[in-house]
């Protein structure tokens, strides 16, 4: 088995409760690991035996672009996808932070992490 890990994915979004949040928008970050076999990619050394990072990045990228409210459910619909279009994959770590939230303070970021394996 092994991991793939793509981190600070950099996005601007759209993403909040609040109206000014759908039309001002504002920056995230995405953290996303995987789990997955690795050991025939280790010896064919083929992109077809491993889980393309260029396609998680697509997947991420285009959810990330798609309005939600709560970041808990962008990262529900980045998880659908990737165990939905990538069979090998069988665990998945994603974190989503929302890059100085309006939340009335100093807060750097806020943060949704949630963990999913393949049932």
């Amino acid at each position: 088995m092994g991991i793939i890990r793509l981190e600070n994915i950099r996005t601007f979004s759209y993403h909040g409760c609040l109206d000014e949040e759908a039309k001002i928008g504002s920056d995230y970050l995405v953290n996303l690991e995987v789990k997955t076999d690795l050991r025939k990619a280790r010896h064919s050394d083929e992109l077809a035996d491993t889980v393309d990072y260029v396609h998680l990045n697509a997947i991420v990228k285009e959810e990330m672009a798609v309005r939600s409210k709560l970041l808990e459910h962008v990262a529900e619909r980045i998880i659908a996808r990737i165990f939905t279009e990538i069979a090998s994959v069988s665990r998945i770590m994603i974190a989503v932070s929302k890059v100085n939230p309006p939340i009335g303070g100093d807060v750097a970021s806020v943060t949704v992490q949630i963990e999913e394996f393949r049932t």
